[in-house]
């Protein structure tokens, strides 16, 4: 468990990052969770706040995939299965959020997975 300033520099910087970005139907929100083992995105539409689509290293589809490779080699791979279903339902661009992570590594190994299918992010 991250100690108690740890905890507190990350929430400062997730709202930080969140007051600046707002993702709508048109260009959805790519909201990261990163955890120890697996990495999740969701692409939401903060306007009516539901989730469009997702995709995690627990996904079975992803799961065959990624298995036995490196964690940030398994992060490029859910970044271009997000972007793939956004694609097929029409949707070229999102708005990347971070939420408290550093842009580095796993984090920036999913958005350049994204771009690399076509996803403006």
């Amino acid at each position: 468990m991250a100690s108690k300033k740890v905890q507190e520099i990350r929430e400062k910087r997730k709202a930080r990052v969140r007051a600046k970005i707002h993702g709508t139907t048109e260009r959805p929100r790519l909201a990261v969770f990163r955890s120890s083992k697996h990495i999740y995105v969701q692409a939401v539409d903060d306007n009516v706040g539901k989730t469009i689509a997702q995709a995690s290293t627990v996904n079975e589809d992803i799961k065959s995939k990624v298995h036995e490779v490196k964690k940030v080699d398994a992060a490029k791979e859910v970044g271009r299965e997000i972007s793939r279903k956004l694609k097929a339902m029409g949707i070229e661009e999102a708005v990347f959020d971070r939420s408290c992570y550093l842009y580095h590594g796993r984090v920036k190994a999913l958005a350049d997975g994204a771009r690399e299918e076509g996803l403006r992010v």
